[in-house]
């Protein structure tokens, strides 16, 4: 236990006896001691005699130290420490404890703070042009030589990518199917029109819903993947030990994830678009629809350019899921928080791209009345 004596000398100084132990359990008992007697004489020189101190850890040289930086006009001093604690108090300097070492950052000026976020934007966009350019500089290079793709990796990556995610596909197509067919079904039935469920259904479900819904789910699971991966290898700097070693970290570790997900994710949109029509059907029958019935209308309304129209949208899809995550995990920075942040921009900015590309080509379908 530590123990505290306060005395004062004819001098007129007044001297502070620690004794004991100075640890994390028996310092908070002579913390306020100490501060209450130093505070009752702010005139008057204060020493802290610490010759019966006979064990001292962190606590007991945070509070040496906070007792010579309490602000006097007469000052603090340790005398008769070990020579062992008193090395460690000599590590700390009284006047910058005294100081905010975690001063509040200065808000910049507005107009500033606007120039600095065109500025990275500018930069985000020059750095997406240039990876674009070396993906597809990559899998030009990858379709001319295929042997020079790490098959291995694209197989690997392709199991992570498109079996692991069906039953997360699956539960998220069906139920959007269920209740495509019964929010919709509701208010047709007033006018005894449920069949046409399977129209809306059909058409939904093969031209939007089902590649665009798919294409999210792969941002969330595969892109952040990609993008953590890649951001653990670049803080770990094994991105630089690859480039080190003459080989190009786009076609060494971008490209088998983009023929993964190009292999993958036309497969699962057809996966998806299957089990949102069982979905629908199942529902139907509910309103006295047979699900023969209903898959018969869908084959009438639903054409081979319906099907195809939303097909085509999950090649384009792959690439901006997969090369969104893989840019982000190449521009991770250093830090402890980089590689989370990574992830978060990957989904953010994959599913804002899908969004957007979506519109483009409901634009395009309306332009060339597909």
């Amino acid at each position: 236990m530590a123990a505290i004596a306060i005395d004062d000398t004819p001098d007129g100084r007044r001297v502070l006896k620690l004794e004991g132990r100075l640890d994390a359990t028996s310092v908070r008992g002579v913390w306020d001691q100490a501060h209450r007697a130093i505070a009752e004489a702010p005139t008057r020189p204060v020493t802290v005699d610490a010759k019966g101190v006979d064990y001292c850890d962190g606590a007991g040289v945070a509070l040496l130290v906070d007792l010579i930086a309490a602000e006097r006009a007469a000052p603090v001093e340790i005398a008769n420490l070990a020579p062992a604690f008193q090395a460690l108090v000599k590590q700390f300097d009284p006047k910058r404890l005294s100081q905010d070492l975690d001063p509040e950052v200065q808000r910049r000026p507005a107009i500033e703070e606007l120039g600095r976020a065109t500025a990275s934007v500018w930069r985000d966009i020059r750095e997406l042009v240039v990876f674009v350019g070396e993906v597809t500089a990559a899998l030009a290079a990858a379709a001319v030589r295929p042997q020079t793709v790490r098959w291995r990796d694209v197989w690997r990556v392709c199991e992570r990518v498109g079996a692991d995610a069906l039953p997360i596909v699956a539960l998220i197509s069906f139920l959007l199917g269920m209740i495509l067919a019964f929010q919709s079904a509701v208010p047709m039935k007033r006018f005894g029109a449920e069949i046409f469920v399977a129209d809306l259904i059909g058409l939904s479900m093969l031209r939007e819903l089902g590649p665009l819904m798919t294409a999210i789910l792969l941002a969330g699971r595969s892109g952040a993947a990609f993008a953590a991966e890649i951001g653990t290898m670049r803080v770990n700097q094994e991105v630089d030990a690859i480039t080190t070693m003459g080989l190009d970290p786009v076609r060494f570790l971008v490209t088998p994830r983009i023929i993964a997900a190009l292999l993958m994710t036309p497969l699962l949109v057809l996966f998806s678009n299957l089990v949102g029509l069982v979905g629908g059907a199942i529902t139907m029958t509910s309103f006295s629809i047979p699900v023969v019935t209903f898959m018969k209308e869908v084959d009438s309304a639903v054409t081979m350019t319906d099907f195809m129209a939303g097909f085509i949208k999950s090649f384009v899809f792959a690439i901006l899921v997969a090369g969104i995550g893989c840019l982000r995990g190449l521009q991770t920075a250093a830090g402890a928080s980089a590689v989370g942040e990574s992830a978060t921009r990957a989904v953010v900015s994959g599913i804002i791209l899908l969004v957007v590309v979506d519109g483009i080509f409901a634009v395009a379908y309306y332009i060339l009345d597909i």
